[in-house]
């Protein structure tokens, strides 16, 4: 092997090439590699495998287990390859006779303190001590210890999804290793010395109650069955395995599904993905099991009122009944009056076809999504400012970050795969910055603190962004010549003098922000006077009345400081859920067609008329708040909702119900019978992620493929019974399998013409644009211009909100996600996450509950203008005096009965991170918690009475 062709092996990463490269020799072969390289890893290189037990390719070299021993020429000793870099002309063996017999004795310590069930043992024939134990050929053991050491200890069973087994442990290290560089939680030791070490679970008794996160990273690391997964020890170890993308937030990561059959064994994650990089957390690595969950419903079901039993039929009769009804209310009372909603858990392509049968069966553009209610303001703001509706770089673009500002997101509970990259960045000198109400953990980590946390008051980001404008304006922090060379000039000059004036000063709007003057200064001279600077923002800024207002505000920030176009810096939305970008991507607003192009563009509108057959109406329609509106004024009567739950995500929860009791036909289509399809009329099996096939787009803009691994449990994936509704509303779609549609979708898409599954199979995933001047993707933004040519600044006037403290409401509600539950829970409910978070709770500050006499665990009433619930109360200095925060997560805590109908100005987003609340202490729960009861159990007996009801298939 030459310098000029080192080769890319199946043990990790290949290695690239430097300046400096260097030339050593190898049980007698040349070889050359970067400097710095191991000679374990450049054995590997050449092809050459050196046993080893505490190396691996994903953590730093430890040289702990001293199996990878070798000789080196003119050195005395044997050094451990794993911590040895080459150095120009070393003659390396990697085999002897002495080298053999070291291994031998080195493992025969290993195995004699190790317990003598090999064959019985839940990881043989995945087991490292195993494989290794047989590479250096030991075949006998002369001794072995007893008495009081680990190997009498007691297996800890309390993690719901692995056990630890310390019997088993080597004391390799490599699971305190991994939770240190590849999680960043510091969560694991070594406690104990000799014979008595062993690994140790830091803030616990057992790993349950202790500090780890149950992101999986040990568990992969361990090299035998000390750190196993349950469902590994009752199912047996897998015999194939299929890459897929992880169905949650919109990380998108990337994992192998070990299978049995049809039986799903564990999800790996997989080293090849380029959004996780071999990582995961808790819900991606562990929280499937929802999608074989007793829950499931599995077979159509229709009924004409909702208060009759549902009845089981034959998919074409659920199909038929449906698409009769929506022809029978459209010839009532007009085309206009039946819509879609799509989903961002479904597929690009699913998503697809349902925007295309609203606009081509239904008649209409009477489409929404759940971006309405979570990023839509991004799409807003970073069209107006950027040119393009999505975010600038990849997630690993944040290890060239200098200073991350982190505004209105918890990554560590969000997004925690894109967490633990940006703690690696900070551990290694990076500052940060976070912008929030609440205490966030990034806040407080293990290598120090965040440099500024500042604490804004709920509403008041606006203010925020133009007291940190003011500084760079006011002070000689523009980065003038990006400036004059990439933006529009005229609207730059007049964002410089509105952010310069005196009421934008850091002073002047401190009593608006709660947060000291001279710590906004600071935060914005180490922004702006980074090399790079990025900016990372979540649903605390766009779920407010100024969301938009605020997008466009972080834009104008990072192009005044020539913080965008290359790697380590830009503007960065936290996506929510899996597939949300994608979902906008797809034409899923009424006013755009696929790839954001206006339905009253008339060129656009042909192109679509023409490959669909029909045409299209060039007025936008309903948006999701105004299908409420009609529904309760009676011109909406119908709704197909593929993937989205409604009740429980939107806004002022009985508006919601109100409006869809008044409805006359909801189609569900879902895996389970969430709180829409109680108000349903017809219900559509879905089918999970890990039933289809397609594709999803993170918040990178990374389109990566779901592949199905076990058939779909109602016997049809989603796409399909999309394809089914459309043909029986009169209008034919001609797909054999998902890959047509996402050929469809690349020939109207400018952004997707070069993407296919055949060019996904050859690059693993694909950053839209992709097209002849990018084959293969775009991984950051904007480099040598913006996509609307110069960048154009936006006027950031702070408009407060009407939602504001007062006499009856003095605190202030704010909401969010915590780490072990997703979205509106109807996964992560259905799985053992609730060990961790069973419910709801409302978490105050210490002088809140003491003015109140409130204690931690109490039953507290929370009251807003737009309703009550009940939650129990958590006591926490996370949270400032005056404000409140929850999650959302079980629907019968009522979140959203509290949030108003306050939304953005430009695209109706609701302002669920604001609202008005007093709390006091109770002891029962709240009258809407009682009638929410009530109706929960009747819709379960009307569910019950389905196999009764059921018709012949």
């Amino acid at each position: 092997m030459t310098c000029s062709h080192i080769q890319e092996l199946d043990h990790g990463t290949p290695l690239r090439k430097s300046e400096h490269m260097v030339t050593l020799e190898i049980d007698g072969e040349s070889v050359c590699v970067p400097e710095g390289t191991s000679i374990m890893r450049a054995a590997m290189e050449m092809g050459t495998k050196i046993p080893k037990l505490c190396a691996t390719d994903s953590l730093e070299p430890f040289g702990s287990c001293r199996m990878c021993l070798v000789e080196i020429e003119g050195r005395r000793g044997y050094p451990a390859s794993c911590t040895t870099p080459v150095a120009p002309g070393l003659k390396v063996k990697t085999q002897s006779p002495k080298l053999a017999d070291l291994r031998r004795g080195v493992m025969e310590l290993y195995i004699s303190d190790h317990p003598l069930d090999c064959l019985t043992c839940s990881a043989n024939g995945n087991c490292e001590l195993q494989d290794t134990a047989g590479e250096v050929g030991l075949r006998e053991v002369r001794y072995g210890f007893d008495g009081a050491n680990h190997l009498k200890a007691e297996k800890d069973e309390s993690n719901p999804y692995f056990t630890y087994d310390p019997s088993k442990c080597i004391v390799c290290n490599r699971c305190v290793r991994a939770c240190e560089e590849t999680q960043g939680t510091f969560a694991l030791t070594i406690d104990g010395r000799g014979f008595a070490s062993r690994v140790s679970a830091a803030g616990g008794d057992n790993f349950l109650d202790s500090e780890c996160v149950s992101c999986g990273a040990c568990v992969e690391a361990c090299p035998t069955a000390t750190l196993m997964e349950k469902s590994v020890i009752k199912i047996g170890q897998a015999e194939h395995a299929i890459e897929t993308t992880c169905a949650y937030c919109g990380v998108g990561c990337s994992f192998k599904a070990e299978m049995r059959g049809n039986e799903l064994v564990r999800m790996t994650p997989s080293k090849n993905g380029q959004a996780n990089q071999g990582h995961s957390c808790v819900k991606g690595r562990f929280a499937w099991g929802y999608a074989t969950h007793p829950d499931r419903i599995t077979k159509p079901m229709i009924r004409k009122n909702i208060t009759d039993p549902w009845t089981e039929v034959s998919w074409d009769e659920a199909i038929n009944y449906a698409a009769s009804e929506f022809k029978r209310i459209q010839a009532k009372y007009g085309r206009n009056s039946v819509g879609g909603i799509t989903s961002s858990r479904c597929t690009n392509e699913e998503t697809y076809l349902v925007q295309k049968l609203i606009r081509a069966a239904f008649g209409n553009n009477n489409v929404d999504t759940c971006a309405r209610v979570c990023h839509s303001p991004t799409g807003y703001g970073l069209k107006q400012t950027l040119g393009e509706s999505a975010g600038t770089q990849t997630f690993e673009s944040v290890m060239k970050s200098d200073v991350v500002i982190v505004m209105g997101a918890n990554p560590t509970d969000g997004h925690p795969v894109f967490a633990s990259i940006l703690k690696r960045r900070l551990r290694q000198g990076a500052k940060l910055i976070v912008i929030d109400p609440r205490r966030i953990d990034l806040i407080d980590t293990h290598h120090g603190r965040a440099q500024y946390h500042l604490p804004l008051r709920p509403g008041t980001n606006v203010a925020m962004l133009n007291a940190l404008s003011h500084v760079i304006a006011t002070e000689g922090l523009i980065a003038e010549e990006f400036v004059a060379e990439r933006c529009d000039m005229v609207s730059f000059n007049k964002w410089r003098e509105f952010v310069s004036q005196a009421e934008n000063s850091p002073e002047a709007l401190e009593s608006i922000t709660g947060v000291p003057a001279a710590d906004v200064r600071a935060a914005a001279r180490l922004y702006a006077e980074a090399g790079n600077g990025a900016i990372y923002y979540g649903l605390g800024v766009t779920e407010h009345s100024q969301g938009s207002t605020t997008v466009m505000g972080i834009a104008n920030l990072a192009m005044a400081t020539g913080n965008v176009g290359r790697e380590g810096v830009g503007v960065n939305p936290l996506r929510g859920q899996n597939n949300v970008q994608g979902s906008c991507d797809m034409g899923s607003f009424p006013h755009e067609f696929p790839g954001y192009r206006h339905v009253s563009d008339l060129a656009t509108r042909e192109l679509f008329e023409n490959a669909w057959g029909v045409p299209l109406q060039s007025e936008p329609g309903l948006r999701i708040p105004n299908m409420f509106e009609a529904a309760l004024d009676g011109s909406f009567l119908g709704l197909y909702c593929e993937g989205e739950d409604i009740a429980q995500s939107d806004p002022n929860t009985q508006h919601v119900t109100a409006a869809l009791s008044a409805m006359e036909c909801i189609v569900v289509q879902d895996i389970f019978l969430n709180e829409t399809a109680k108000f349903a009329h017809v219900f559509l099996p879905g089918s999970s992620f890990l039933e289809k096939d397609g594709t999803f787009t993170n918040a990178e803009r990374r389109i990566s493929r779901v592949r199905k691994v076990m058939p779909p449990l109602a016997g049809k994936a989603d796409w399909e019974v999309t394809v089914e509704l459309a043909k029986a509303l009169g209008f034919e779609m001609h797909y054999k399998h998902p890959s047509e549609i996402m050929d469809e979708i690349a020939r109207l898409t400018p952004t997707f013409s070069g993407v296919s599954y055949e060019k996904l199979e050859q690059l693993g995933s694909i950053q839209w644009p992709c097209n002849d001047e990018a084959p293969e993707g775009t991984p950051t933004m904007h480099i040598d211009e913006f996509v609307r040519g110069k960048g154009r600044f936006m006027l950031t006037r702070y408009q407060p909100t009407d939602e504001r403290a007062s006499k009856r409401f003095p605190l202030l509600l704010t909401t969010g996600r915590i780490l072990s539950q997703y979205n509106v829970g109807a996964q992560t409910r259905r799985t053992d996450n609730t060990a961790w978070h069973p419910e709801d709770v409302i978490e105050l500050h210490p002088v809140d509950a003491e003015e109140r006499g409130i204690s931690d665990g109490d039953w507290v009433g929370v009251a807003s203008r737009a309703g009550e619930t009940v939650l129990h109360a958590r006591v926490s200095d996370r949270m400032q005096p005056g404000v409140v925060y929850t999650t959302f997560h079980f629907p019968e805590s009522g979140a959203n009965v509290i949030t108003t109908d306050n939304s953005d100005w430009a695209t109706n987003c609701p302002e669920y991170k604001v609202t008005a609340v007093e709390l006091i202490k109770v002891s029962q729960p709240s009258e809407w918690q009682k009638r929410y009861r009530e109706f929960s159990e009747q819709q379960a007996e009307l569910l019950a009475a389905r196999k009764a009801n059921r018709t012949p298939a």
